[in-house]
């Protein structure tokens, strides 16, 4: 039975996957970002830097695994960032921070770029791993400000790369995509697909041996 192990605590993601038919094995990662970005070179672009964290996050989480699961699972680390106007954004940690970057991208385009690292584990051991990065274009709207003090206020936008969310509230500002919605969510479908085929393994094994139960 091949369990699928999401490495990450993002609810965004373990929706996307629940909502396609898979119930992950969640083991959330202890990895300092900042120590892995500080590693980098200074050059590293976008896709590097969330690929690196993604790696670094799953390799985390396959070191942690017990026995029972580490005999045949796959991990998958995540990583998001927006990049817009030259400046690669994580999630802001001050609100302060969150309404300075909203008044900026209001209205702009953006690349929301999420790394994705899957590590495949038989008999304790790692037989695959591969990282790739997927990038989708976000067009935001221009809240008014009482819609953007009312989203602030409510804490989501500190939770989440970018400031902002399709999948939640901050669905409201955002006038469409161009790519993936599921990675601007967190977590591709069509990359963790084609990852997993490089695995040796299909969509159908994991719906087989990870079925979400449905309401």
């Amino acid at each position: 039975m091949t369990r699928l192990v999401l490495g990450s605590a993002s609810s965004g993601r373990l929706a996307v996957l629940r909502g396609a038919g898979i119930d992950p094995l969640v083991v959330v990662s202890g990895v300092d970002e900042d120590a892995v970005m500080a590693g980098l070179p200074e050059d590293a672009g976008p896709a590097a830097v969330t690929g690196a964290l993604a790696a670094a996050k799953a390799e985390q989480v396959a070191a942690v695994l017990q026995p029972p699961v580490s005999a045949d699972c796959v991990v998958i680390g995540c990583d998001s960032m927006l990049y817009i106007d030259g400046n690669l954004c994580g999630k802001p940690p001050t609100i302060e921070q969150a309404r300075t970057r909203w008044r900026a991208m209001a209205g702009k385009s953006g690349q929301l770029h999420t790394g994705h690292s899957l590590i495949r584990l038989r008999d304790n051991a790692i037989t695959h791993q591969i990282t790739e990065t997927a990038v989708t274009t976000v067009r935001f709207g221009r809240p008014d400000d009482d819609d953007l003090e009312a989203y602030l206020a409510s804490g989501e936008p500190l939770r989440v790369a970018g400031g902002f969310t399709l999948d939640g509230l901050g669905g409201w500002f955002v006038d469409g995509v161009d790519g993936d919605p599921s990675s601007v969510i967190g977590i591709s479908l069509p990359m963790v697909r084609r990852l997993l085929r490089h695995a040796g393994l299909s969509v159908a094994e994991l719906w087989a041996t990870n079925p979400a139960r449905r309401a």
